[in-house]
């Protein structure tokens, strides 16, 4: 394959994933599994580490997310909002793990214990609260700008308006996973095209 041809099928790939992006992130209505979109994304991932050459803006490698809706007022987070890496075998699990200890220099070999837990697929949430009461709610977006969903967090009960703990800060940026259990979207899925839809 020349390389002309490797970089339109680099370039096909990039599309396809942001079309998979915007269907998911702007639409709430995904294309294709998490599997397929992960398979996806590793391919790419794999074409520029073997063709120095594939460079793009909308790379998987320089974009997290998907960029805010037109139907929220955007508002940039005060730190990048960024996602967890993903791991594809036990060599990328290795890597990491490599990563851990250079980054903590320890010269003594030891264990890392792991906790694992399945992947909770929601809305990923800023809580933005300032002396005890919650101010400002914003999506991830494309990690440095978030949509302002502030009322439809309101609406979830499990989200305190105001905490009045003594030892609360005056001022914090708690940051999470909105989701809705299957058995409660069970009760509203008239009314919804999907989890994603109703979250």
């Amino acid at each position: 394959m020349s390389n002309k041809e490797i970089k339109k099928n680099y370039k096909e790939k990039i599309k396809l994933l942001n079309e998979y992006n915007r269907c998911y992130y702007d639409k709430s209505s995904p294309k294709v599994s998490d599997r397929e979109y992960d398979n996806l994304k590793k391919e790419i991932i794999f074409l520029e580490e073997e063709y120095k050459f594939l460079k793009s803006k909308n790379s998987p490698t320089k974009i997290i997310g998907y960029k805010p809706s037109k139907n929220f007022k955007k508002q940039t987070h005060r730190v990048p909002m960024l996602s967890l890496g993903n791991a594809f075998s036990e060599e990328d699990l290795n890597n990491f793990e490599k990563k851990i200890l250079n980054y903590i220099n320890k010269d003594n070999i030891f264990e890392i214990k792991y906790s694992v837990e399945p992947k909770i697929d929601g809305i990923s949430a800023s809580l933005i609260y300032k002396n005890g009461k919650f101010i400002t709610g914003l999506s991830r977006g494309d990690g440095n700008q978030g949509e302002d969903i502030t009322n439809n967090l309101k609406t979830i009960g499990d989200i305190p308006n105001f905490i009045a703990a003594e030892d609360f800060p005056k001022e914090i940026d708690i940051r999470g996973e909105v989701f809705i259990l299957n058995s409660d979207f069970n009760n509203i899925k008239k009314n919804f095209a999907n989890h994603r839809n109703a979250e």
